[in-house]
C-alpha cells in the first residue's frame, strides 16, 4: 500500500513541500512515509500556522521531524520545532551498529528470538 494514501488530502501538498525543504536544508534524500500528530493541523483556520510530524525514510533509516508550517503568498515556509519527548522518537531506527550488537547479545541467551517491527519502531 502506498503510504502517501494514508496522509490526509489537505496535508499532502504542505507535507511534500516540507520534505523537499528538509532535504535541501540537510542535503538528504528522504521520502515521506507518513504524517503524525496532524489532527490540530486539520482544524486550523485558513492562513493560520500549524504543526505536524513527518515520518521520513531513506533506505533503512527512518526519522521523525516536527515541522511548523506557515502559508505564504508564494507557497510555504517551514521551521523545525523542538518538541518534548514525542510518542514516536526522532530516530526511529537505532544508530548504526547497535541493532547487530543487541541481536548478537540476545541470541547468545536464547535459542531464537522474534522481532516485531511496527511503523519503524523495533
Amino acid at each position: 500500500m502506498d503510504p502517501i494514501s494514508n496522509i490526509p488530502m489537505e496535508l499532502r501538498q504542505s507535507g511534500a513541500a516540507a520534505v523537499k525543504w528538509l532535504n535541501e536544508k540537510n542535503n538528504n534524500s528522504f521520502y515521506l512515509t507518513g504524517i503524525v500528530d496532524y489532527e490540530s493541523a486539520l482544524n486550523t483556520k485558513s492562513g493560520q500556522d500549524y504543526e505536524f510530524g513527518l515520518v521520513l525514510c531513506n533506505g533503512e533509516v527512518c526519522v521523525r521531524e516536527q515541522v511548523k508550517v506557515s502559508l505564504q503568498k508564494d507557497g510555504y515556509t517551514f521551521n523545525l520545532v523542538d518538541s518534548a519527548t514525542p510518542d514516536i522518537p526522532p530516530l526511529l531506527d537505532p544508530p548504526e551498529g547497535i541493532r547487530s550488537t543487541w541481536l548478537t547479545n540476545v541470541l547468545q541467551k536464547h535459542e531464537f528470538i522474534i522481532l516485531l517491527f511496527y511503523r519503524g519502531l523495533w
